[in-house]
């Protein structure tokens, strides 16, 4: 046999291992598993739960909570009228998230470790290798920070597209907050660049190489537990609220001398701003459908760009943190259901018009229109 037939050969028996022992612990093992909940859930309340999630946020744009709460449950009929669906409510109930499917709690023991493995990473390596006062060491410690700041929600796509490739949970909403996340990332990574930040070749090294072993250090970690990997990121976000805030106050001064990049100016103001929007979770519900409600920071000078990456920073510890909780549920408020809402029509009749006439609609803007 020749060496390449071996190497084949070796391939096929290691991924066939990988899968006798996948499916022999998800079937025969531990019942609950995820994976046996996935093959064995009704697809058909799965689209329902999908549906759901769009129908809350129309609910929440035209206060219909309040009546829909006081209302009685509807039952979707299908076929015989003794087989009833599951009501809009029972629906809601069974949305989940990356931290209820497959995640375990963390203890407060974890957390504080967290915490203090990240400042003493900061303080033993950072703080040695981008040593120095001056503006362009700065820039090159943010540009460091920046590069590796984005690895952790390349690895939660990276692992939910697996889920979903696999068959074994799926839920586009949080494909879009991370999404979002990384895209504030890369955006804070241009404005480093544009200042230089990446100007000498041993700042590169050392970025590009740390965050390639970081990303597949926090794949590992959501694979074992998503509670664990938003945690860990919830410290490292953390620790760039404070530096960026520290760096705000010390050269304040000389930043509100200096004119924002460009690409500052289109991101937080003058460009698209709906990636901007829809990487923020804790928006009002009314911030959804009224623009100037929405957060629109000023951009003008350098002070004001690094004060907004400071508060972007913020916004990430407050979305780790509450996607850390088990009960929590993520719910899109970045697309245009404002623009396309219908007086007359309800979040409960929708579905039932949906369920009811056998559409094909696939959108609330299918449902509205």
């Amino acid at each position: 046999m020749s060496s390449k037939n071996r190497i084949w050969t070796a391939l096929f028996l290691v991924a066939g291992c990988n899968w006798g022992v996948t499916v022999t612990r998800a079937f025969c093992v531990t019942p609950t598993s995820p994976l046996r909940k996935a093959f064995t859930t009704d697809r058909r309340l799965e689209y329902h739960v999908g549906l759901s999630s769009r129908v809350s946020r129309v609910e929440r744009h035209r206060s219909w909570s309040a009546s829909a709460s006081s209302s009685k449950s509807i039952t979707l009929h299908q076929g015989r009228e003794d087989e009833a669906e599951p009501s809009l409510t029972q629906v809601a109930k069974k949305a989940i998230s990356p931290a209820s499917e497959f995640g375990t709690p963390l203890p407060e023991s974890a957390s504080n470790f967290n915490k203090a493995a990240v400042g003493i990473i900061k303080n033993a390596v950072f703080d040695i290798l981008f040593a120095g006062d001056s503006l362009d060491r700065s820039y090159a410690r943010f540009y460091a920070l920046e590069t590796i700041a984005r690895m952790p929600y390349f690895s939660y796509l990276s692992v939910l597209h697996l889920y979903e490739t696999l068959g074994r949970w799926r839920r586009a909403e949080y494909m879009k907050i991370h999404f979002a996340e990384s895209w504030n990332e890369l955006h804070h990574l241009l404005i480093m660049e544009e200042l230089g930040g990446n100007a000498r070749f041993q700042d590169r090294f050392v970025a590009q190489h740390v965050a390639f072993g970081y990303y597949w250090f926090v794949v590992a970690a959501y694979l074992f537990n998503p509670i664990l990997a938003y945690n860990l990121n919830e410290a490292v976000e953390e620790h760039a609220f404070e530096t960026y805030d520290k760096f705000v106050e010390q050269y304040g001064d000389t930043l509100e001398q200096l004119e924002a990049p460009q690409v500052a100016k289109d991101y937080y103001s003058e460009g698209d701003l709906y990636m901007f929007d829809a990487m923020h979770s804790h928006q009002t519900s009314s911030s959804s459908c009224e623009s100037d409600l929405r957060r629109r920071p000023k951009c003008e000078t350098l002070r004001d760009v690094f004060i907004n990456i400071r508060d972007d920073e913020a916004e990430h510890v407050r979305t780790m943190a509450y996607l850390q909780k088990t009960d929590s549920d993520l719910l899109d408020s970045g697309d245009d259901l404002c623009e396309i809402i219908d007086d007359d029509i309800t979040p409960e009749t929708a579905v039932l018009d949906i369920v009811s006439n056998g559409s094909n609609a696939t959108t609330m803007h299918d449902v509205v229109s």
